[in-house]
């Protein structure tokens, strides 16, 4: 059977069995173990178990529950609150400052805990109650929130990228670089958009007041004394100091990103027993607990999509896929358009690190030999698939903001995040016009690899 022909046969069984509705995990095995019985050689069931730790055998893996320990600490303690409620009360004064808070809290909380989830969750229970209290339409505050919470993904530390650095043999150090400036650009349109609504929304108020209407939320002004602005910062400079001391760690040279990750989750868990006074068993359970859950769900999927591609690799079917894209000689640009658009069809139904896992052996030959960076492509693929976190139908973060806010239709959820993918979308063109915003690495931060 040719190359071809397995190829489309081994997509439509996966395709068939993950509709079917089995995990991710279970669905990667199960097609990778049935096409090894029936197209390689009988000796290579033996080797499957051989091949899952080979493959996985990297110390740039060991990181990722190390980072989600750090993340379920923080995550699960008051710090959102207390991040949110100080950027809040500093920003209060300026043109959509709430907003701006929100944005600026998910960048910063995404920074420590790694996870879009979290970042939703944790930023999202404070932040989506007090923008509606302020007047901000129920649509805007969960799209904020929403598209805010992909940050975790594209800042350090972010669990995607580990996968990707290791999916494109990459050094982790630089594509945590990478991640910076893009992270601040989306977090400045991010912003922009804050301000332009805000005003946008608050004429819209001042007008239907004029008219005799009732007074919007919107127009009262809220106050904080310099004193109580000071009372906040006691409470978020620890974790400051946390994420500019993991940052310095990292790029500094003075610890690999799996030490750093060490570094990180043990501060996190002394930081939240001074802070808040969590230590004891109980209350250090919850964020074990998680980690592990987590961390086994995630390196399952990792190890069977590891032995996926394994499988694809040998019988030709991710060489013959490459080929077959170079040989269609596109343009440069129009090549990096099919695969983002490719990248884009899969964030419909798959999470991030399968994307990456399973199409990275397909997509990336034919992207070097084109003479793309692989750092800054992994940096515009993260983008793309921040996008599939808040588009339907499989929109993670939609779902996590219908958690914290059920009151809240899903249809406005929805296009209260569309200009937010419209942004993500101008940050993309903005890198491809400008790379060197993903691609800056000095040399005295690049001392880790």
């Amino acid at each position: 059977m040719s190359p071809l022909t397995l190829g489309v046969l081994y997509g439509i069984v996966t395709l068939v069995v993950m509709f079917s509705g089995m995990p991710i995990a279970f669905a990667l095995g199960v097609v990778a173990t049935g096409f090894m019985y029936f197209f390689m050689p009988a000796a290579s069931l033996d080797t499957i178990t051989q091949n899952v730790y080979e493959e996985m055998a990297s110390i740039t893996l060991l990181s990722i529950p190390l980072f989600i320990l750090k993340g379920a600490a923080i995550g699960k303690s008051p710090a959102g609150r207390d991040l949110y409620s100080a950027i809040h009360a500093w920003l209060h004064k300026v043109p959509g400052g709430l907003g701006i808070a929100n944005v600026f809290a998910c960048a910063m909380f995404a920074a420590m805990a790694g996870s879009s989830p979290a970042t939703c969750s944790a930023i999202g229970s404070a932040g989506i109650p007090e923008m509606r209290r302020r007047g901000y339409s129920p649509g805007f505050a969960a799209g904020i929130i929403a598209a805010g919470g992909t940050l975790g993904i594209l800042l350090p530390p972010s669990i995607t990228m580990i996968l990707y650095a290791v999916a494109a043999e990459q050094s982790l150090g630089r594509l945590f670089l990478a991640g910076i400036g893009p992270g601040v650009l989306l977090v400045i349109l991010f912003s922009g958009y804050a301000v332009y609504r805000a005003r946008r929304e608050y004429a819209i108020a001042y007008k239907a007041y004029e008219q005799g209407g009732v007074k919007s939320a919107y127009l009262e002004e809220e106050h904080f004394t310099l004193l109580q602005k000071v009372e906040m910062l006691p409470r978020v400079l620890p974790f400051v100091i946390l994420l500019i001391g993991v940052m310095v760690a990292l790029y500094g040279g003075y610890a690999t990103p799996s030490e750093t990750a060490g570094l990180g989750a043990l501060l996190a868990m002394v930081l939240i027993a001074i802070v808040y006074g969590v230590w004891r068993p109980k209350d250090i359970s919850p964020f074990i607990t998680s980690t592990i859950k987590e961390s086994t769900m995630l390196l399952f999927i990792i190890g069977m999509s590891l032995l996926y591609s394994y499988v694809m690799s040998y019988l030709h079917i991710s060489q013959s896929a490459a080929q077959w894209v170079v040989d269609l000689h596109l343009s440069k640009w129009m090549l990096l358009t099919v695969i983002l658009l490719m990248v884009v069809v899969f964030g419909f139904f798959l999470p991030p690190v399968s994307i990456i896992l399973m199409m990275c052996p397909i997509i990336l030959p034919p992207l070097k030999v084109a003479g793309f960076d692989l750092i800054w492509f992994g940096v515009v693929m993260t983008i793309v698939m921040e996008m599939g976190l808040i588009h339907p139908p499989v929109g993670l973060n939609i779902f996590v903001i219908k958690n914290i806010a059920p009151d809240i239709p899903l249809k406005d959820i929805v296009w209260g995040v569309m200009p937010f993918l419209l942004l993500m979308l101008v940050a993309v063109i903005l890198l491809c016009v400008f790379p060197h915003i993903a691609t800056a690495f000095p040399d005295d931060l690049m001392g880790a690899k």
